[in-house]
């Protein structure tokens, strides 16, 4: 072990810090890392996994509308990400506080039709009041900090995240 930190154990230290202490999502090998993380803090932050994304994004925005918090959940690329889009559409439509992460393709393999890749800026442009790709682990504290202020400020609503 070299103890370098991963980009997942960074989020998930963003995520304590907003007070995050419950996420929904369908596992995924698109964020391992962040599975990972989430399972070394998993007596202050709560996972927990579903088997469908529809159903996670559902059980996200339920959570946040009935707990007055930022819904958080996890989904990975392509099919994942467009299951969550109801939730996501719920969520605008009810002004619901969310923050959507998605796995995304290598930063290589982007731009070129890799396996289950979707451009999210233009798929939720209209659903999410905001939609980020990170390309650098190290812009994570800057992006986590403005998907959740964006969230709540004005008309709160969903922020789509791409990993």
């Amino acid at each position: 072990m070299t103890g370098r930190r991963t980009g997942g154990a960074l989020l998930v230290d963003c995520l304590l810090a907003q007070g995050v202490d419950t996420a929904f999502g369908v596992p995924g090998e698109s964020y391992l890392a962040v599975l990972d993380a989430l399972h070394d803090v998993e007596d202050r932050l709560r996972y927990v996994p579903c088997r469908q994304e529809g159903g996670a994004a559902y059980m996200t925005e339920a959570w946040a509308r009935f707990t007055g918090r930022v819904g958080v959940c996890f989904v990975t690329r392509g099919p994942g990400a467009t299951n969550a889009s109801i939730g996501v559409h719920t969520a605008d439509q009810g002004s619901t506080p969310m923050v959507l992460f998605v796995g995304q393709v290598g930063r290589p393999h982007r731009g070129l039709e890799a396996f289950q890749e979707v451009e999210y800026t233009s798929f939720f442009d209209d659903l999410a009041k905001w939609v980020v790709e990170v390309d650098n682990a190290a812009d994570l504290p800057q992006v986590v900090t403005a998907a959740f202020t964006i969230a709540t400020s004005g008309r709160p609503g969903p922020v789509v995240v791409a990993l």
